[in-house]
């Protein structure tokens, strides 16, 4: 019955740790982060730590043992060897109790900027899912810089057309480069029922443009349409004539429009 109990107490260690370790094998520590470390057969070298600003922490008989950029794995292998003058054959269990350096950072002002905390593995589309303000981002132009380095991520093609095989996991200091939209608008203005600015999206056309603004006036001069668009700092007219197009159905005036395109329709008397 004694042997029982006694297995009892193990597995009850034994099964939080290892339900730890398939969430923190791969996790790296860092300054600020709360620590439980257990000594086996050694209670009175056990302890629950923060990792200091310096990113050491401070242990009985093993004095100051740096932990930040250590898994929790590689921490409990370094301190069971700096425990063996005082252990026998030390066995040192090291878990994360609180989470405070796995941020990532958010910035360009096309949704909610700051730092963010990941209390747990997520990837990048599921951040998106939950960040704010995503609606007015600029998602084309978006990046990820890790390491310094610019990741291939189209998060357009991930967010917008679900190509799932595009996301990827997010790590600890990420930064989220996500533009605002600005760049994103087509002016539609002159003789249409509600001159505004829409938002470019993949494949629009000058029609369709202008039957989102409520389409042309009774004053507009369907066959005379403007398109001003910038090229090599320079700004080029195209003209479009929309009568020939929704009368005769001549397809080669419903033309693609471009990011930043402002579209004049032109009024007339008759």
């Amino acid at each position: 019955m004694k042997r029982l109990c006694v297995l009892l107490v193990l597995l009850s260690f034994l099964v939080p740790s290892f339900a730890m370790a398939e969430t923190e094998s791969d996790y790296v520590i860092g300054d600020g982060d709360g620590l439980s470390i257990l000594v086996w057969g050694a209670e009175e070298l056990s302890s629950q730590v923060t990792v200091r600003p310096d990113g050491k922490i401070t242990l009985p008989a093993a004095g100051d043992v740096t932990a930040t950029g250590f898994t929790p794995e590689q921490l409990s292998k370094e301190l069971a060897e700096k425990l063996e003058d005082f252990v026998k054959n030390p066995i040192v269990t090291v878990s994360v109790t609180g989470i405070t350096n796995n941020k990532v950072y958010v910035f360009g002002g096309g949704a909610s900027s700051g730092a963010f905390d990941l209390p747990r593995r997520t990837t990048l589309l599921k951040f998106l899912a939950t960040l704010g303000g995503i609606e007015k981002a600029d998602l084309e132009r978006a990046y990820i810089m890790r390491d310094g380095n610019r990741l291939d991520i189209d998060f357009y093609d991930l967010y917008i057309n679900g190509q799932l095989e595009r996301d990827v996991p997010l790590q600890s200091e990420d930064l989220i480069y996500i533009p605002d939209n600005e760049l994103m608008k087509i002016y539609v203005m002159g003789a249409v029922e509600n001159p505004q600015y829409i938002f470019y999206r993949d494949g629009i056309r000058v029609l369709d443009a202008i039957l989102e603004c409520g389409g042309f006036t009774k004053f507009a001069k369907e066959s005379k349409v403007l398109i001003l668009r910038e090229v090599d700092d320079e700004m080029a007219e195209l003209r479009v004539n929309a009568k020939d197009l929704m009368k005769d159905g001549d397809l080669s005036q419903n033309i693609e429009l471009q990011r930043g395109d402002l579209v004049i329709v032109q009024e007339g008397l008759f």
